[in-house]
């Protein structure tokens, strides 16, 4: 499956974007779905996930601000960011983790939060 990650750009202090990821296949076979991002000298790191179920896990930075969904019939994942600051700057990418813990990641998609 291919995933593309769309919706990044630039944002000034305390704005929004919503991040769409779209995947070539059926997203419903998949155990869970998620959004990282990495800024420049930094690890990757967790920003939401969403498992099948529709159980969600935030990382601790984006909590009340970030909000990760799914549309199955769309096979699209979804990251609404809201309230967003220069921390939040970075390539977020999409990743699709199988129920045999194998991945497929996207291309990122830059956000870039600035005044």
């Amino acid at each position: 499956v291919q995933l593309q990650a769309s919706g990044g750009g630039l944002v000034q202090p305390g704005g929004s974007l919503r991040l769409s990821c779209a995947a070539s296949g059926s997203i419903s076979g998949f155990s869970a779905m998620g959004w990282y991002r990495q800024a420049p000298g930094k690890q990757r790191e967790l920003v939401a996930s969403i498992t099948s179920g529709g159980s969600t896990v935030s990382g601790d930075s984006v909590k009340g601000r970030f909000t990760i969904s799914r549309d199955n019939a769309k096979n699209t994942v979804y990251l609404q960011m809201n309230s967003l600051n220069p921390e939040d700057t970075a390539v977020y990418y999409c990743r699709a983790q199988t129920w045999a813990r194998s991945s497929y990641w996207g291309r990122g998609t830059q956000v870039t939060v600035s005044s």
